[in-house]
Formats: structure tokens, sequence, C-alpha cells
């Protein structure tokens, strides 16, 4: 099967000498799901960074869809298919879920903003991934597991083929990390190749300094570790 997304070759060095990235490679298909594990400083967030515009690489190129691509923003990424949910939510508490999930691309009628439109787009997108997200309640209500879930409801909305999940269960008790695996087993089972079906790249792909109890899903043959 095609890439979907490639990286080859990435690499980053920060003011100062530190380098993040040196070599990178990474390659996801329509319906995979890959990991990236690795200890503090492995260079995990820099590569999440890059793949989604908030860093630009040193060296090295991205590939969608076999075509070379470079990301000056997060707006661009998010143009071509990419949405990442973050370690640390950028909800507004005060809001519901669906004013959060639309936030930025609110449906229209006329110039009024069609609340029940809205609340219609983010209920079925729920239902579909299975997410159980209530679109009412102000996010500020909701516990952080359901939180996360309006974060990737938020890529969703946006047409994400490819969703980054950074450090996806670092803010879940144990028992709730299998509900925050699920949606990306409903769309490795939906891995048809083709643009609509999401391809899910948690922050949990093999790095040299992974500890061996992580028992990471296997990369890919064209990834390897960064050094």
């Amino acid at each position: 099967m095609a890439p979907l997304l490639e990286a080859i070759s990435i690499g980053k060095t920060y003011p100062g000498g530190t380098r993040a990235n040196d070599g990178v490679e990474l390659s996801v298909a329509p319906g995979e799901v890959h990991a990236v594990v690795g200890e503090n400083g492995a260079g995990k967030s820099t590569l999440m960074k890059i793949l989604f515009g908030i860093e630009q690489p040193d060296s090295g190129e991205l590939r969608l869809e076999g075509r070379p691509v470079s990301f000056a923003n997060p707006r661009e990424a998010i143009d071509h298919g990419i949405g990442m949910v973050f370690q640390h939510f950028s909800l507004v508490p005060s809001f519901s879920v669906y004013e959060n999930v639309v936030l930025g691309s609110e449906p229209r009628k006329g110039i009024r903003f069609d609340r029940e439109k809205a609340i219609a787009e983010v209920r079925a997108l729920s239902e579909k991934f299975r997410l159980a997200v209530d679109p009412l309640p102000p996010v500020g209500e909701l516990p952080v597991g359901q939180q996360q879930r309006v974060e990737i409801l938020k890529a969703l909305y946006r047409d994400a083929r490819i969703l980054i999940l950074d450090e996806p269960t670092a803010v879940l008790a144990p028992r709730k990390w299998k509900s925050c695996s699920s949606p990306s087993v409903r769309w490795w089972r939906r891995g048809a190749p083709s643009s609509s079906s999401p391809t899910s790249c948690p922050k949990c792909w093999r790095f040299p300094t992974a500890s061996p109890s992580c028992a990471p899903a296997a990369p890919s043959a064209r990834s390897r570790p960064a050094r």
C-alpha cells in the first residue's frame, strides 16, 4: 500500500546545538496505527511538531501522497488533512462541546452562526466514531478523558485524514487508557486505502530509549528511529 505520509531523513537541531532529530524516517499508510515510544529528550515531540507545521526541519523532506510538502504553520497542515491532539488541551472551558469543536470553522446560515447545524454535525461525528460525547455541556464540566475526546472531534471536524496524538495517555488514569485507544482501533478497522480514512499516529513509535515494557506496535519497514 502506498504511503499516505512520509518523513524522509528528517533532521532538527535547536539553537545551542541540541540535536533533536537526526535522519528520522517514518512511513504511514492509510489505516495504520503507529506508536512512538521513548524517554524525555528522545525527539518524539519534535518529530510530531514537524509533521504538524509547528517546527520546520533543518534537513530532510515530508511527502504527502508521494508529493513533497512543507508546512509553515499548523493551519497549512490542517488544510492538508493533518490533525493533532496535544497533551495540554486548547479548549475554552466556558464554551460548550460543540462551540469548542467548530470554533474558527463555524457553519453559517447567511451571516449568522448556524447553531443547530453545528450541534447536529458534532453529534453525528461523535456517533460515527463512538466517542460518546454530548455536544451541549460546557467543556469545563467534563472529566479529562471526555475533554480529550473533544479535541479528537475538533480534528475530525476539520477532515483530518492523519491524526497525531501527543502523549495521549499522559493525562489519563490507567483505567482510561483503553477508552483512549478505542477510536484509533476503529479508524484502523475502517482503514481502506482512501483519503477519507483517518490514520492515527500516536506519539508512541519506538525510539532507541524506549522502555522494553512498552511493547509498542511494530514500525513499518520504512521507519527507523532518531539517533
